[in-house]
């Protein structure tokens, strides 16, 4: 059932830091290392991810990159890339998942990476950490009216632990939303056919693993259509 967005509540800003316009926003050069948001003009230092909120961004890169690849859609899987949401008003998701035009169009630009009002992503990933609230509501109701087609919060909090797919479905101009829970598999509005284990998400298994199975798979493979081209058999034709 769709859901109305409730009032968005005020994030806290950093006080000694500037107010800027949206491309003020686009140049700005603060702090090394640290990564700032825009929300009404004002920054809003990101914080320092935990290895586990690396290792579940890692993770969804890695599958959504599979799916993207597989289905061979003209799609890129990002981290790191900016979202306008409002005039002054900037997030920077921890997954996106865009057309590979619109990436190339916000690199041609100078400045920071960042997709225009005109430039919607298909999907955005947001893993909770601290503020709970911001990325429930505000960002929420930010991605909403900025016709973001899908919107995932992957919440591995203990007792709360859930990924939440809100999307425009049948016409609406509200999200709706659906809540996976462990022991259940995570489905996509915008890919359909792209189902995920919650359990798999909230406690995902390194990267590099995966890669290192898939090769295996692959020298394996590799093997058993050497073996029989020796026998005289097409591997192809079997």
């Amino acid at each position: 059932m769709s859901q109305s967005i409730p009032p968005v509540l005020t994030e806290q800003p950093v006080d000694n830091l500037p107010t800027l316009t949206f491309e003020e926003y686009r140049f700005y050069e603060g702090e090394l290392d640290v990564q700032y948001e825009l929300y009404k003009g004002k920054l809003i230092p990101m914080p320092i991810a935990t290895v586990l909120h690396t290792k579940i961004c890692e993770y969804l890169v890695y599958q959504l990159r599979r799916y993207v690849v597989t289905h061979n859609l003209d799609l890129v899987v990002k981290r790191g890339l900016g979202v306008r949401t409002e005039e002054i008003s900037s997030r920077i998701p921890d997954v996106v998942v865009c057309t590979q035009s619109l990436l190339e169009q916000a690199g041609a630009r100078p400045g920071g990476g960042n997709l225009g009002f005109d430039e919607t992503p298909l999907v955005v990933i947001e893993v909770v950490t601290e503020n709970r609230r911001v990325d429930y509501i505000t960002k929420r109701a930010e991605y909403n009216l900025a016709d973001v087609p899908e919107y995932v919060i992957v919440d591995p909090a203990e007792n709360r632990q859930r990924v939440r797919v809100m999307a425009f479905v049948e016409g609406d101009d509200i999200y709706t939303e659906v809540n996976y829970w462990p022991g259940e598999e995570m489905v996509s509005v915008v890919f359909p056919n792209l189902r995920l284990s919650v359990n798999e998400i909230l406690e995902p298994p390194l990267v590099e693993g995966l890669i290192k199975a898939e090769q295996a798979q692959l020298q394996k493979a590799e093997r058993l259509a050497a073996r029989l081209r020796e026998l005289g058999i097409d591997p192809d034709a079997v």
